[in-house]
């Protein structure tokens, strides 16, 4: 799954979409409400302490228990344990800190905008665009992150239908593209880029989004135009539509003399965001 990251006050919280609604990372959750240096441990230490707490977890109460969802990390596809909007709420009634009320406020903005989304789906858009622009990202890479949301969200709609299993299988696929067009899985791409927890195309330059948007639309026409079916077809498919983009970088740094994979980022402190814009303007 792609990992969505989400701020309150600050602190990083990461999200994904499961059964249509947001499932957040519960140790981020805990990390913010507390500044625990171990999250994972003063979690542990509440289930211990609070028995009724154990229990939801084990799905012994009224609240759906935690669930273990995969997310792309910087050590590749990892499973973390998250919890939907109503059981985060059941955690923090067992958190004594003064950010507790502030943050269910938080959480039922997201999700209440979840539900507007559902309701009018280019809300979701907007926001995104929205996001993207309040962080510095210039209108043009804008453009560019947006058509490949979409881009990706075309590949992934493809990969259900044809009998891809989601998460894992999809980790591989897009790992075999990314190693064909990149030369690099996206783990490997992420420490060239110095990201741990952050969206890897979030901290791409201009020409990385183009040649990744179109190893997956050259890996999706594939897909449809062979009629693949299940993960071998898939994979075979993928490395194919990664392939022309391959083909596509190298001629184009045989030509222009730069490499197209770059070390450049957008992270938050401004002269990394100062050298990805003149990565983009070169």
């Amino acid at each position: 799954m792609e990992t969505r990251i989400a701020l309150f006050q600050k602190k990083e919280i990461r999200k994904t979409l499961h059964g249509g609604e947001w499932w957040f990372v519960i140790t981020d959750v805990v990390a913010a409400l507390t500044d625990s240096a171990n999250p994972a441990g003063y979690l542990k230490d509440m289930r211990r302490r609070e028995p009724s707490l154990a229990e939801t977890f084990k799905g012994g109460g009224q609240i759906a228990p935690p669930l273990a969802l995969e997310f792309s990390t910087a050590g590749g596809p990892q499973k973390l344990l998250c919890w939907h909007t109503e059981g985060i709420f059941r955690l923090i009634q067992s958190i004594p800190n003064p950010k507790a009320e502030p943050f269910k406020r938080w959480l039922a903005k997201v999700g209440y905008e979840r539900v507007q989304e559902i309701e009018d789906p280019e809300l979701a858009t907007k926001r995104t665009r929205a996001l993207y622009k309040a962080k510095g990202y210039s209108e043009a890479w804008i453009e560019k992150r947006m058509r490949s949301i979409a881009i990706r969200d075309e590949l992934t709609d493809e990969w259900k239908k044809r009998g891809v299993k989601e998460q894992l299988e999809y980790s591989i696929l897009t790992a075999e593209i990314s190693k064909a067009a990149f030369g690099v899985t996206p783990s490997q791409y992420k420490e060239l880029k110095r990201l741990k927890r952050e969206n890897l195309r979030d901290h791409m330059t201009d020409l990385e989004l183009i040649f990744s948007m179109l190893d997956e639309a050259s890996t999706t026409e594939i897909a449809r135009n062979r009629d693949t079916q299940g993960f071998p077809e898939n994979q075979a498919a993928a490395v194919a539509g990664g392939t022309i983009a391959g083909n596509a970088r190298r001629e184009l740094e045989k030509k222009s003399g730069r490499k197209v994979v770059s070390r450049e980022n957008y992270l938050a402190a401004p002269e990394s965001a100062k050298r990805l814009r003149r990565g983009n303007e070169d």
